[in-house]
Order: C-alpha cells, then sequence, then structure tokens
C-alpha cells in the first residue's frame, strides 16, 4: 500500500521539481538583424562603385561563412534630406540621392534575400533636416516614397535634432510618405517600411521620442514600423546597453510632459561593429561579443506598460565598411562574419526577413 500511494504522489512532485513545456517561455526570434553601411566614403555614398570591387569589401554581408548572408537588412547611410527635397543632380547626387546608392548596389543586397533600407539625416545632415522641413516637408516625404518605390527599399528617419525639433514638418513627411505607401503589417512591400531612429536611450532626442513614442509607434494604430535605438557615443558595457534600451520599455514619467513606454515588439537595439583602431568582438568574435552578452536580455525583454509580446525585434549594428576617416572599418577578407555572421547563426536569423511581431 505505501508503494502504491508513493506512486501516485509522484507526479505531483515531479510537476514541482520540473517545469513543462508550456509553463516554460520561449525566447523571441531576432526577426531584424541588420547593419548600417557608410561606403567606402564615410557615410557620402558620392561615387559610384563597381560591383566587383563592392563585393570584395563586403562580401561577408552575404556570406558568412557557409553560403547565408550574415544580415538580413542593410541600411544605406545617408541621403541628404534638403537634396532629396530638390532632386538635386550634380557630382555625388542624381536626382536627390547619392550615386553610389545605385539601382546595382541595391540589387547585390536583395539578390541574396536582404532586406534595403536608405537612411535620410544622420548627425551631418542635422541642419538639413531642419531646413527641408521648413521648406516643404510633405513634398519631401513624396520624393522619399518615389525613390522607395523606384529602387525597392524601405526608409529610415534619422532626424538627430536635439534642441526644438520641428515635429509638425516631420509629421507633414509621415503623411506624405504614407499616402503613397500604407502601413504593411505583413511586410511584403519593401517601400512600406517606414522607421525612425532614436537615441540609446529615453534622455537625448526627448521630443522626437516622445512624440514617436505617443503617436507613430503604437501597437493599436501603428504608423512607422519601428524605432532603432542607436548606438551610444562610445561602446561600452552589456548592463550599460541594457539599462538604455530598457529606458524605452519603460517610458519616463517624471519628465513633463512624460514619455510613454514602448512595446518591445518596436524598438531594435544598437551596437557598434567599428569604433577606433582595434576590431571589436562584435565583428570578430561572436563568443566575447555584446551581441551574446545581451542577447537573453533582447529576446526576454517585457512589456512595462505598451505591447503584449516580450523580445525586441533585434540588433542594428554601426557601421559597415568605412564609417569614419579615423576608424578601422570592417574590411575584407573576413569582415565581421566571425561576430554578426556568428551571431546570425546562433539567433537563426531569417533570411529573407518574415512579417515582423506586431504586439
Amino acid at each position: 500500500m505505501r508503494h502504491k500511494g508513493l506512486l501516485a504522489v509522484l507526479p505531483m512532485l515531479l510537476a514541482f521539481l520540473v517545469p513543462t513545456a508550456t509553463t516554460a517561455t520561449a525566447a523571441a526570434p531576432v526577426q531584424v538583424y541588420g547593419v548600417w553601411h557608410c561606403g567606402d566614403d564615410y557615410c557620402t555614398w558620392s561615387t559610384v562603385r563597381d560591383v566587383a570591387e563592392f563585393d570584395a569589401k563586403n562580401h561577408w554581408l552575404v556570406d558568412r561563412g557557409d553560403g547565408r548572408p550574415s544580415v538580413n537588412l542593410v541600411v544605406l547611410s545617408f541621403v541628404d534630406p534638403r537634396k532629396l527635397l530638390h532632386r538635386t543632380t550634380d557630382a555625388g547626387t542624381a536626382n536627390g540621392v547619392p550615386v553610389g546608392m545605385s539601382r546595382e548596389i541595391v540589387q547585390y543586397f536583395t539578390s541574396h534575400g536582404i532586406r534595403v533600407m536608405l537612411s535620410v539625416g544622420g548627425i551631418t545632415y542635422t541642419d538639413a533636416w531642419d531646413a527641408a522641413l521648413a521648406e516643404d516637408p510633405a513634398q519631401l516625404g513624396r520624393n522619399a516614397a518615389a525613390v522607395a518605390a523606384d529602387l525597392g527599399v524601405g526608409i529610415e528617419i534619422d532626424y538627430e535634432q536635439n534642441t526644438a525639433p520641428n515635429l509638425t514638418g516631420l509629421q507633414s513627411f509621415i503623411d506624405a510618405y504614407r499616402s503613397g505607401h500604407a502601413y504593411d503589417a505583413g511586410g511584403t512591400d519593401p517601400a512600406a517600411r517606414l522607421t525612425v531612429d532614436t537615441a540609446a536611450g529615453d534622455r537625448w532626442l526627448i521630443d522626437l521620442n516622445r512624440k514617436a513614442t505617443a503617436d507613430w509607434l503604437r501597437t493599436d494604430r501603428p504608423v512607422l514600423d519601428y524605432a532603432n535605438a542607436m548606438v551610444p557615443a562610445r561602446p561600452t558595457s552589456a548592463s550599460s546597453h541594457i539599462a538604455n534600451w530598457q529606458e524605452h520599455l519603460d517610458g519616463k514619467s517624471q519628465f513633463s510632459p512624460p514619455v510613454a513606454p514602448l512595446a518591445p515588439a518596436k524598438l531594435t537595439a544598437g551596437l557598434y561593429v567599428a569604433y577606433g583602431r582595434s576590431p571589436l568582438p562584435e565583428c570578430t568574435d561572436y563568443a566575447n561579443s555584446l551581441q551574446k552578452a545581451t542577447g537573453d536580455w533582447a529576446r526576454g525583454a517585457a512589456p512595462n506598460g505598451a505591447g503584449t509580446t516580450a523580445g525586441l525585434l533585434g540588433y542594428m549594428f554601426w557601421a559597415a565598411e568605412k564609417p569614419s576617416a579615423r576608424g578601422l572599418g570592417t574590411q575584407e577578407p573576413d569582415g565581421c562574419a566571425g561576430g554578426v555572421g556568428g551571431g546570425a547563426t546562433a539567433f537563426g536569423v531569417q533570411t529573407p526577413m518574415g512579417p515582423l511581431r506586431q504586439s
């Protein structure tokens, strides 16, 4: 009788000791795993690139060593907003777009299943954003939408005005863009992908971040697809990066007016792969990289007032090829296949990118 009693209660004891599959929490997939790309001339893209020469310096992006791409997104950086508004053609620009951001370079990536976007702005073009938004933001939005349709790319808003940004003008830009490319939850139309860059945390670009979180990045009525938490001033520790990203999820209720919390499914996390003159583990050594050190947190980050699903969308890396005249860059023969490419393998990154989580 005692043996039968023990057998009867044994399953209940095991239930307390061993978590079942239904109670375990699965890590969210890394859906966006991309790199900002500065070309070979410090983010101007002002010369036409030969595709064979481009491949020699960037092959790691399309082949992590086993024939699979290291990323599923490349953001070509940067387009001058003022030249885009005026559809300028000059020595380095064709109809408002840097000549290096050619159809051939776009197709180099898309032929490998990698999504492409153009980043409009950057810190160098802050004044140009201000001027274009003051002049005709709706026309700027229409021009951006036309370029996106022509090249089959998305558009990233990188407006780094920390003091009194023209948010009314930026709203007009977004409205005009969306009149040509409606929000596409399924992600099938590359030109419908419209994103915004915010600071690493909530304490810089505050006005832009507040507006984006309140009006453009809501899960119940989304306008932009997601925000990128940009890299901080310099590489730092895993805990510091996580603290910055957590600020976006928490919001800033103590600010006046407050910054609302952001859904994890509306945020990517930025890390350096090129900084200074020494290779970073984020580029060359996934086992010792920040993407590995922060990966569990990023894939399990819980909503805290916005959204219903855990986990950020993924990672963005700054920046491929030659982002700075003073830095090492990400030159071949190996590029960042050992770091970024290693992460793509470890995280099981899907290429081509599938539909993104919406809540």
